[in-house]
């Protein structure tokens, strides 16, 4: 059945990725088992959401080795996903839209929450939006029907997509945006100031809270690679003292390598802006 999902999900052009699963006890499929802190919710790929595909055949081999895998849907390339986890969430994007929620796909996450599509914005994953609500944007997954959440409750279609999805509506929009930038200040020197925000950052990921720890270490590593870009910090050392950190807030290494890879790429695209008003 999640095979038939999987597949399904692909030939709509949607990237596929196997995902860990519960067993009936709530106990993880992975090798932390009753250790693990985000059980049937992390990828089995090494390489995670970056390896996800819609390649019938790949994902022919991958559940013809684990069967009862959950399936991970990346976002940001066919849909961006509201992430609603609470009776609060719900009623705080509720309260944010007027009432006004577009009739576009939803899912019934298994455990009392629910899952909005919308058309993608371009924009990354958003932790805590609203109380209850989180936004999965570029380099983002979630699951999706019929993978089984650790309650015992299954991910279900309230709403299955239809031809089209639904925009954003401006407001949520306008918070997943956030506020604009403040206007560049000069920085007098860039070099020091870059490993001011390599300790802070580092820091900032070392002590992430769990639920939001790679969102932290996603961002950091973007923050970090446009001074990469800019020629202010050794990619090496980047990449050394942010598995350092990451490994110290409690996430797996194939996680951890994916994420620094894919944040440090991005982040290296917008250079940081020296006092010059050119990338340093």
């Amino acid at each position: 059945m999640s095979l038939t999902a999987a597949l399904s999900y692909a030939r709509h052009g949607i990237p596929v990725l196997p995902v860990h699963t519960p067993d009936r006890g709530g106990v993880c499929s992975c090798p932390g088992g009753e250790r693990c802190d985000s059980p049937g919710k992390h990828p089995r790929l090494r390489h995670g959401v970056n390896e996800a595909s819609t390649d019938p055949r790949q994902i022919e081999i991958w559940w013809s080795r684990w069967p009862r895998a959950n399936v991970g849907l990346r976002t940001g390339v066919i849909m961006d996903v509201a992430d609603i986890d609470s009776v609060e969430g719900w009623h705080a994007l509720r309260h944010l839209l007027a009432d006004e929620i577009p009739p576009g796909p939803q899912v019934h996450t298994g455990g009392g929450g629910r899952h909005l599509w919308f058309r993608p914005t371009g924009f990354g994953n958003r932790v805590r939006l609203l109380p209850g609500l989180d936004w999965r944007g570029a380099g983002g997954y979630v699951l999706a029907p019929p993978s089984r959440h650790v309650t015992g409750g299954g991910y279900t279609w309230i709403r299955r997509p239809g031809p089209s999805l639904p925009a954003g509506p401006p407001a949520l929009r306008a918070m997943i945006a956030g506020p604009p930038p403040a206007p560049a200040r000069p920085v007098a020197h860039p070099d020091r100031y870059a490993q001011a925000v390599l300790e802070s950052e580092t820091e900032r990921v070392a002590r992430a809270a769990v639920g939001c720890r790679n969102n932290t270490l996603n961002r950091a590593a973007f923050a970090l690679g446009r001074f990469v870009g800019a020629g202010l910090l050794d990619a090496g050392t980047v990449r050394r003292e942010l598995e350092w950190a990451a490994r110290c807030a409690g996430l797996g290494q194939a996680e951890i390598r994916g994420t620094i890879r894919s944040g440090l790429r991005a982040g290296a695209r917008q250079p940081f802006i020296g006092a010059s008003g050119h990338a340093a």
